[in-house]
């Protein structure tokens, strides 16, 4: 279960993570307030979608002025970003002077059981610039961890330990909210000396959400655990995302063509099965849909 760039960071503000002042938006007119509503002299226009990666060169816009705010908008609405999916709304932040890049990757590792924490350095592509760390759920994320991380990725003096207290606060927004995987993709360094989260996408175990109302608010129906479409032929609906993902695997190696999948999940009802269906009809080159259910 995925849920927006916007929402995500609205969650991790809540847990103390430093993030862009930002504004969603579903209009070019709501996206021109709300550049005028932050103030500066610079804005960025992103769209909003569940794509997995968002092509930087579509789906994110500098803008300079508010007619220039307006004009992105309006051209970024309804397209996907690069990601296969039409985006239906947008995110208007402060633009934020940049002096390095990182990025933090928290998920579970099956094998181990646990909850793993990478950090890295994209500018230093030298092995020694990623360190991962192995959570222990007892204990979670220690000082000594965090803060190896942040020497291993190349950060120095009074910027450690505020990534040590960032990550702190990443892991207690990621164990209290269930998720499965929560990524800050650019973590940066402002001119200024602030650590950030620039872009930030979280995905959740549905089948926690039943103690996670706030999550399952963000993520509206069961229509919206949807996988990329991909511009191809074949839907897939499956009630499990394993089942989801090995049905989108199977028709690739038949050599079909996948235009994405949507999950009803494990309880699936007549109701959320006939819900779904209408969000897979959007993609203009669908021809079939497999129902891939188990039960």
């Amino acid at each position: 279960m995925n849920i927006h760039e916007y929402q995500g960071k609205d969650l991790l503000r809540r847990y103390g993570v430093a993030t862009p002042c930002g504004l969603a938006c579903a209009s070019a007119d709501e996206a021109a307030s709300a550049a005028t509503r932050l103030g500066g002299r610079a804005w960025v226009v992103k769209a909003q979608s569940h794509a997995a990666r968002r092509d930087p060169r579509r789906g994110v816009r500098r803008a300079w002025s508010i007619d220039e705010v307006r004009r992105h908008a309006a051209a970024l609405l309804g397209d996907s970003g690069g990601g296969g999916r039409p985006a239906d709304r947008l995110l208007v932040e402060e633009d934020i002077e940049i002096d390095q890049l990182f990025h933090l990757d928290m998920s579970l590792d099956s094998g181990l059981r646990r909850v793993a924490l990478v950090g890295s350095s994209p500018s230093a592509r030298a092995p020694e610039r990623h360190r991962k760390v192995v959570i222990d759920p007892v204990t979670g994320l220690k000082r000594s961890e965090a803060e190896g991380i942040a020497r291993g990725i190349g950060l120095v003096g009074k910027t450690i330990p505020q990534a040590r207290v960032l990550m702190s606060n990443l892991y207690e927004a990621f164990d209290a909210s269930d998720a499965s995987r929560a990524e800050i993709d650019p973590l940066v360094l402002t001119r200024d000396g602030r650590l950030m989260a620039l872009d930030v996408r979280f995905s959740f175990d549905s089948n926690a959400l039943f103690r996670q109302p706030d999550i399952a608010s963000m993520c509206g129906n069961d229509a919206d655990r949807c996988g990329t479409p991909t511009g191809g032929s074949i839907g897939g609906l499956a009630n499990g995302a394993r089942l989801a993902v090995a049905g989108v695997g199977m028709v690739r190696l038949c050599g079909g063509s996948p235009a994405g999948f949507i999950d009803v999940g494990g309880g699936g009802t007549g109701g959320k099965v006939s819900g779904a269906f209408p969000r897979l009809l959007r993609t203009s080159s669908l021809q079939a849909v497999l129902v891939n259910v188990f039960g």
